[in-house]
């Protein structure tokens, strides 16, 4: 017997079935029905939103405010709908370009400020030199051989006006090869002596350049040893000038000058037989006029009448030709004071100190060769070497060291004349005195 009745009344019943005792099978079961709020429809993918276009004042459907679905739609969703309003006209912007003012079209980026991008590559360039400037400077001041100590020259005149460089090519053939001896012709003599001496004056007056004679008869004057220290008193000994650099070297040679011109020497600039030649090769050679022709086995001189540009062999044979000349160690002073100037005037041209292909060579060529004294600055040498080129530009004057006569083969200075160069070099005067 079924405790359970056949069937319930009332809402329970529609939860429930039959129950497995029945006779005949369960019926499906009513679900009850659950609504569920409407979703917004899924948003369709849509270009980059366009500004905000005022509604017209008239004749707009508000049908279409909430898009259809009685509610307000999701700020972020365009229905489509086109109320009318034409883009591209009016206050309006769209897509990517920026809105003209009242003629409906679109303007580009705005127009790049070239003032602004030539005031920044003018500064980078700026920049870029002087990094590059600081740079060579410090390249080329550590090249220098600053090895002569002019504060062991004693008992030295009075400086004058202007600045006086005393100007020494000497026969050295350090850091030379066999090879580059032969070819140059130079020999292979131990030490070194003066084959050229100079004073170079550089004043407002213009440049002064004076060769001094190797031969030149002086005397030598009491000294201190640059070694020893030892102080060597005067003996009143006559001899070549250029045997006070071979007995003591740079500061004997200056103390000599100073003691037998009264002329204060300001800076020391020496140069070897092997980086003169690899000075003019550097530069491509120097143009010279040589105005008659001749030759000379001992240099290797061997030159023809005329302009030609000599390489660095033919112009060390150049400098040193002595015998081959009329006028002998004279007219050699001349063709050294003729060349060097050549030299300078070449060699500081645009074309040089603006191509780094050549006043890298040509700095490194002369800077590694070069032996000043202690205080010679790059600013110093360089004045220097543009007072050498200002002697051949018609604003200087190159002459001889006025000379007297000559005993037991050595050159004697005109006193009167030397003095009154001297005196006009200290005052920094236009120089009048003539020499041989």
């Amino acid at each position: 017997m079924n405790d359970w009745p056949d069937r319930r009344t009332g809402d329970r019943s529609e939860r429930y079935g039959r129950g497995s005792a029945g006779s005949q099978p369960e019926g499906a079961r009513a679900m009850p029905h659950i609504q569920r709020r409407p979703s917004s429809p899924q948003r369709p993918q849509v270009p980059p939103r366009r500004p905000q276009v005022p509604p017209q004042s008239q004749g707009y459907d508000d049908r279409y405010q909430d898009g259809g679905y009685g509610h307000a739609p999701d700020p972020g969703y365009d229905s489509g709908y086109n109320t009318g309003q034409v883009y591209g006209a009016g206050s309006g912007g769209g897509g990517g370009g920026r809105r003209g003012g009242g003629d409906g079209g679109y303007v580009g980026r705005p127009a790049p400020d070239w003032r602004r991008r030539i005031k920044l590559g003018a500064l980078t360039l700026v920049v870029a030199l002087l990094v590059v400037s600081v740079s060579t400077y410090f390249w080329a001041d550590s090249k220098l051989k600053r090895e002569v100590d002019l504060s062991k020259v004693i008992e030295r005149p009075e400086p004058g006006d202007g600045t006086n460089y005393l100007i020494v090519g000497s026969d050295s053939r350090e850091g030379m090869s066999a090879e580059e001896k032969k070819r140059l012709r130079t020999g292979s003599a131990e030490g070194k002596r003066t084959d050229s001496m100079m004073i170079l004056h550089d004043g407002s007056n213009g440049p002064t350049l004076i060769s001094l004679p190797r031969d030149s008869n002086v005397e030598i004057p009491s000294f201190v040893g640059s070694e020893s220290g030892k102080k060597f008193p005067g003996t009143g000994r006559q001899v070549k000038l250029n045997a006070a650099y071979a007995e003591d070297g740079p500061e004997l040679l200056v103390r000599t000058v100073e003691f037998n011109t009264g002329l204060h020497i300001d800076h020391y600039v020496e140069i070897g037989f092997g980086g003169f030649a690899k000075i003019v090769d550097a530069i491509g050679g120097v143009e010279l006029d040589i105005p008659k022709a001749f030759k000379d086995k001992k240099s290797g001189a061997d030159f023809k009448a005329g302009k030609q540009t000599l390489n660095g062999e033919q112009s060390l044979a150049f400098v040193r030709t002595r015998y081959a000349l009329p006028g002998s160690d004279l007219d050699r002073t001349k063709n050294q004071q003729k060349f060097l100037a050549a030299l300078a005037s070449q060699t500081a041209t645009p074309s040089t100190i603006i191509n780094p292909f050549k006043l890298y060579p040509t700095m490194g060529a002369g800077l590694d060769t070069l032996i000043v004294d202690k205080d010679m600055s790059l600013w110093s040498l360089g004045s220097m070497f543009f007072a050498m080129k200002g002697v051949t530009g018609g604003d200087g004057t190159s002459m001889n060291m006025p000379i007297s006569g000559s005993v037991n083969g050595n050159l004697v200075w005109d006193k009167a004349k030397v003095k009154q160069l001297v005196q006009q070099l200290n005052n920094d005067e236009k120089v009048t005195v003539t020499g041989d």
